[in-house]
């Protein structure tokens, strides 16, 4: 007889329905047995009993109803499950194993069903293909809508986790400040990731070093730490003091490895790092720490701490990809902290290089008073080259230099250094301004072909003024450099710009300065600046010699306030680029304090020029200097007499020391030497510079100037 094998599995699906509970439960502990990680939450547990019992109902249905299995929609718990499995980090394939394998339990179950429906022994066979081809039928279709749902749900949790890998990029590392950058990298991971995140750094990384690899018990600093609680109470270590983990545990091996682990802290089974104080263990167990990531720092091959990341209010635990995303924007954010660091250390060193080349004091002139502020630059932008410096020349005059090197960080700090040394070198020959830059840019050109470098890395600006109290001339030539502000008789009033021409910058060669000259009156303010002073970062050059000018004008009670007001009024915060100020008010010696006598070429000039010196020191109250600044005087008149040109003066200045001049139109210079015991010259100059504190010549577009100088007795 024939058997109707839709009647029979129709009657077994008829029997089965009041059982489903009871046997999805004995299907789950099969797959159970066979894929036991997909058990390991609660949550997808309770899915999988609920889903196992939602597809046994929509097969009995089918068969019941004799519907098309091919066309049944998955059941819901089914897809919560898949998407839930996708979301925790479970593997595919765990999903489609348990789907194979519960299909063949499923297949089983039926098959002991029919066998008790009868004792025919041709039954089981013929019920069997419809039933195989039924249930792969549905596998199929449940199956492909259940790995839809785990692709869809996977992609969404890849493309969240890229989203807060591009907001770590975004919001990680916005300034060179170690300090903020692991704030910054604290907060993302509480936003994103975890309930407690803290960042640890090496001490040794702190002070610009590397730290040894070799050492278990490492000194790390808390350095940030935020948490989902306020003012995060889960906190053990106070940010900024210092604290060690055990040798060993967690975070010591992933420093000193540099490889990331995942933690699960049980209640009953706290790990030995994680309590190794009791503030630790009181901590873990009061706020419920449940899951610790431990993600090392690691930059170019060196160790610079870890962030830890812990979860106490989600309970749901770490997965690997957690993991992963954790050490991804642990190691942006280690990129950034070396690089801040070395930076750190960089502008340091640059700043205490530039700091230790400018001058340490600017002191009272008796040409002129002066003041000064130099400002380095911002953070991101690195220090650069600017310089300044008061050199006194002689013959009571002061040269005014600034400068400003291209580029920034040590090499400019460095060049920096050497073009000030070499200004001082050749203003102590006494060269005009065009002539002494003239020689600076062969120097820059020597040093452009030294080290190799293109005229564009290695050039600076320079500006060089020379001012004479006597004359009250200021002599002034610039390379590149931005002309000084002068507010012309008692400091106050209306500014304004020198008028002179700008030379190239240094570097280019085979091009002329030119020095310009300007009598000022005495009490004239003198304003040297470089360009970060009036380029801000929202304004223009124009607008900011404007402001100068406007802020120049206005009288104060002192250089420094002058100065004070318009580095306020300039920059009144941390500027973009290196500033100078140096302000200079001008001063005259009156005839009270400088004489002058014309020499002939007679010999008997020499006594003239005796009385002469005895008269005007005698007159200064200086007697005690008549015998040495008469010998001086004899000498050098002598020397003007036998070997110089008319026209020949004398000049006397009184300053803060004694000064004799002889001019001559003559371009030759004397030289000391030594004689030997029978020649009857060569000793004048000998006895100048062992009567005199200084003396020396210095060349003038007429000829020459010889000159000694003698300090003033202490009374």
């Amino acid at each position: 007889m024939e058997i109707d094998v839709d009647a029979v599995l129709r009657e077994v699906a008829l029997r089965l329905k009041p059982h489903t509970r009871r046997l999805a439960t004995r299907l789950v502990v099969r797959v159970r047995e066979a894929v036991p990680t997909v058990w390991t939450h609660e949550d997808l547990a309770e899915l999988a009993t609920l889903s196992v019992q939602q597809h046994l109902d929509n097969v009995l249905d089918v068969i019941e109803y004799g519907r098309d299995a091919a066309a049944v929609e998955a059941p819901p718990a089914a897809i919560d499950f898949a998407t839930r499995l996708a979301e925790y980090g479970g593997d595919i394939s765990e999903l489609l194993r348990s789907y194979r394998l519960g299909h063949v339990a499923a297949l089983g179950l039926f098959r002991e069903e029919v066998a008790h429906s009868s004792a025919d022994p041709q039954l089981p066979g013929a019920v069997a293909g419809a039933l195989i081809e039924l249930s792969f039928a549905y596998v199929d279709r449940t199956s492909g809508q259940a790995v839809a749902a785990y692709q869809d749900a996977r992609d969404r949790r890849l493309q969240r986790r890229l989203m807060v890998v591009n907001e770590a990029g975004r919001r990680i590392g916005t300034s060179l400040d170690i300090t903020r950058t692991a704030q910054e990298l604290a907060e993302v991971g509480v936003e994103n990731l975890a309930d407690f995140v803290v960042v640890d750094l090496l001490d040794a990384v702190l002070g610009a070093e590397d730290p040894p690899l070799d050492h278990d018990a490492l000194t790390l600093r808390r350095i940030a730490q935020h948490s989902v609680l306020e003012g995060y109470p889960e906190a053990v270590v106070p940010t900024g003091h210092t604290h060690t983990y055990p040798p060993g545990s967690g975070p010591a091996e992933a420093v000193r490895t540099g490889h990331p682990s995942r933690y699960r802290i049980a209640a009953d089974g706290i790990p030995l790092w994680a309590a190794h104080s009791e503030p630790h263990r009181h901590s873990v167990e009061n706020f419920g720490i449940h899951e610790a990531l431990m993600t090392p720092l690691w930059a170019r091959g060196v160790p610079l701490g870890i962030a830890q990341f812990f979860r106490h209010r989600d309970a749901t635990p770490f997965d690997d990809d957690d993991l992963l995303l954790a050490q991804e924007i642990a190691s942006r954010a280690a990129v950034h902290i070396d690089n801040a660091r070395r930076y750190t250390h960089q502008r340091t060193t640059a700043l205490a290089l530039q700091q230790n080349l400018l001058p340490s004091l600017v002191t009272r002139h008796g040409a002129v008073d002066t003041a000064v502020r130099y400002l380095p630059s911002g953070a991101r932008s690195g220090v650069a080259g600017d310089w300044y410096d008061v050199i006194p020349l002689s013959g009571a005059r002061i040269a005014l230099v600034v400068g400003d090197v291209v580029g920034r960080g040590l090499y400019a700090s460095a060049t920096m250094g050497r073009l000030r040394t070499a200004v001082r070198t050749l203003a102590d020959v006494d060269l005009m301004p065009d002539e002494l830059l003239t020689h600076l840019d062969d120097v820059v050109i020597r040093m452009q072909h030294e080290e190799g470098r293109l005229p564009d890395e290695t050039s600076a600006t320079c500006l060089y003024a020379v001012y004479d109290p006597v004359t009250r001339v200021c002599s002034l030539a610039s390379a590149g450099h931005v002309l000084p502000a002068v507010v012309e008789g008692g400091g106050s009033g209306q500014a304004h710009f020198v008028e002179a021409r700008v030379g190239p910058p240094l570097g280019l060669g085979g091009l002329p300065f030119e020095t310009t000259q300007c009598e000022l009156p005495a009490g004239s303010l003198l304003a040297l600046f470089t360009d970060g002073l009036v380029q801000g970062a929202a304004r223009n050059p124009v607008g900011g010699l404007a402001d100068l000018r406007r802020l120049l004008g206005r009288p104060g009670p002192s250089l420094e306030a002058v100065c004070d007001r318009i580095v306020a009024g300039l920059l009144p915060g941390r500027p973009a680029d290196d500033a100078v100020l140096l302000l200079a008010r001008t001063r005259a010696l009156d005839a009270d304090h400088v004489t002058t006598l014309d020499l002939s070429a007679d010999p008997s000039s020499v006594s003239l020029a005796r009385t002469f010196t005895t008269d005007r020191l005698a007159a200064w109250g200086l007697d005690d200097l008549a015998f040495s600044t008469e010998l001086i005087v004899s000498e050098l008149v002598t020397n003007v007499i036998r070997y110089g040109r008319q026209p020949a003066t004398l000049r006397l200045i009184l300053q803060s020391t004694l000064i004799c001049e002889v001019a001559d139109a003559a371009n030759t210079s004397p030289h000391l030497r030594r004689a030997r015991v029978y020649d009857e010259g060569g000793r004048g100059l000998f006895l100048v510079a062992q009567l005199s504190k200084n003396w020396g010549t210095r060349h003038t577009r007429d000829g020459k100037v010889i000159w000694a100088e003698q300090s003033l007795p202490e009374s």
